[in-house]
Parts: structure tokens; sequence; C-alpha cells
């Protein structure tokens, strides 16, 4: 009897002629092609500018050491190298708590009040309604019309002299209300305009999650006598898990960086009372003497901060086994 070995590395019959198998980058070239464009946007707009204001984080630029342009001279920059002084001088300041504080209860407030206004919305328009769609359409205004123009439009409705609510206040036998020069009426303000502002994005996911969750559920508890409050409890609410673990992130990230409606509504006033990290931010780089690189500082702890938030976040959603 005779024994053949076979040479495993030898190729066999039908692998004559055959190609090596390409790999995952010569293969889907076409893919990487489509994705360079967005990457390199992607570089240039966030990328750059990110690794640009860390580098000026570091440094003492300010608007009389910067390199600029006059005529037909050119003045050098002289700004230098400080390490992570700016970041100490910063944390170890007064300014930074009390901005900080405001931030987050700014935050917490507005994002709770997203949540809760936007749930009790949704659930109504989830339900079967005559001109439901035109009901729709009517709360989504707000959050379609540009964030600055509806900043606009409030800051003229509660104008202390000739603004709108004051008027039917006073018409309505009631003491006009300094809503923009009193610092906790200038915090009740902009709550109430980035309420109003953000209460149709949380409808409209709370509204699509509602709808995903399917209705034999509350048909089979309402037979074993569940009383609605039970219902929201145990059905509800765990099927909207998913959704509202997302929106709350967005909504959380959105407000603790909510320009538009602090600085046009009150401008951070008054004293600075209702202004918060984003804003103190802004002010530091483009009025007064400019601060660049305080005001990178500034913006990094902001990003440090929404970045730890939203690990720690996504950390608690895991051990609940709502991951996404």
């Amino acid at each position: 009897m005779t024994t053949q070995v076979v040479d495993a590395a030898a190729p066999g019959p039908g692998a004559r002629g055959r190609r090596p198998r390409a790999r995952g980058g010569t293969r889907h070239w076409y893919a990487w092609a489509m994705c360079a464009p967005v990457v390199i946007v992607t570089l240039v707009l966030v990328g750059y500018p990110l690794a640009r204001g860390v580098y000026l984080s570091l440094t003492d630029a300010t608007e009389a050491n910067m390199g600029r342009t006059i005529g037909m001279n050119t003045i050098p920059s002289t700004y230098e190298f400080v390490g992570l002084s700016n970041y100490a001088g910063i944390v170890t300041s007064a300014e930074f708590l009390t901005r900080l504080g405001w931030t987050v209860t700014w935050t917490v407030v507005c994002v709770a009040l997203h949540y809760g206004l936007g749930l009790g919305l949704a659930m109504l328009l989830n339900r079967p309604l005559r001109l439901r769609s035109l009901y729709r359409v009517l709360l989504v205004l707000p959050w379609a019309v540009p964030a600055f123009v509806s900043a606009f439009v409030w800051r003229y409705l509660l104008n202390g002299e000739f603004g709108v609510v004051n008027a039917m206040l006073r018409a309505a036998g009631l003491g006009g209300v300094d809503w923009l020069d009193d610092p906790l009426w200038a915090k009740v303000s902009v709550i109430a305009v980035n309420v109003w502002l953000g209460v149709p994005f949380m409808m409209l996911a709370l509204l699509g999650g509602l709808q995903a969750i399917p209705r034999e559920l509350y048909e089979a508890a309402e037979v074993d006598g569940a009383t609605p409050w039970r219902r929201f409890r145990h059905i509800t609410l765990p099927g909207l898990r998913p959704v509202a673990g997302t929106v709350v992130l967005l909504g959380t990230i959105w407000t603790f960086n909510q320009f538009p409606v602090i600085y046009l509504v009150t401008r951070g006033g008054p004293g600075g009372s209702s202004e918060i990290l984003v804003t103190y931010a802004y002010r530091q780089a483009f009025e007064g003497i400019r601060n660049y690189s305080g005001s990178a500082a500034w913006g990094v702890l902001i990003l440090a901060l929404l970045v730890v938030m939203a690990v720690v976040y996504r950390r608690a959603l895991r051990t609940r086994g709502e991951a996404w």
C-alpha cells in the first residue's frame, strides 16, 4: 500500500491562477474614498481648532503679544509657553466655582423640565386626539425657529418697560417684573426661554419611543387590573429607557453649552449673575483685552467636564443594563 504525503503549503489544483485575497483597504477602496472628504473636513473644522486651542491654553497668549499684520508691517508673536498655570489659576479661583455652580444648576433644571414636559406632551399626542397632527406641528415650531431669532423675540417680550409680558401683568392689575434686570428673575427668564426651545426635541424623541412600545403590554396590564400609574411605572418608563438615556445625554451637552440663550437674552447679566461657563469663555476671548490663552483654557476645561460626565453617565447605564 502506497502512502502519499501531500505538502500543506503546496497549492491545490483549484488554486492555480487564483490571485491572493486583497486586503480590506484595497477591496473597499470606494468606501474609504467616500469617507475621506468627511474625515478631512472634520479634521480641518474640528481637529485643528481643538489642537490649536489646547496649545494656546498652555501659553500666555493675549491680544498684546499675538502676531499680527498692520499695513506693510508684520509684528511677530511674543507669547510664551507657561504650562498648566492657566488651568491652575482657573480651578483655584472663586469665579470658576461660581460659574460652575450656576452652569450645573441651569443644566439640571432645564434638562429636568425638558424631559418632564416633553414626556407629558408626548403621552398626550400618543393618544387618539382630534387635530393631533396640527398640535404636533404647532408644538415643534419653537424648535424649528432659529435659536437666535427666538432669543431676540423673548428679549423683547421680557423687556421691563416695553415688554408684552409686563404689559399683560399690568393689564391684569399686577406690577411689572424686572425680568432681565434682577439677578433672580434673569435666571428664571433664561431657564424659561431654554425650556421653551428644548421641549419640542424631547417631545419628538420620546413620542417615537412611546410608539415603539408594544400596545399588547398595555392591554395585558389593563386586563390584569393594573392602574394607569402602574402601567406608566412598569411599562412606559422601562420602555423609554433606551431613548431617554440618549436624549438626556444630548440635552445635557446642548444645555451645558447653550450660548445663544444666555448671551442674547441677558448677555450674562445683570452683573454676570446669569453667565455660564461657555459665555464667560467667549467674553475672555472677544471682549476687553482679549485673553486668548485664558479663553482656550476655559474651553478645554468645559470639554473635559463634558467628557467626564458622558463617561460616568454611560457607565451608569451599563451597570443598569441600558447601554447604548
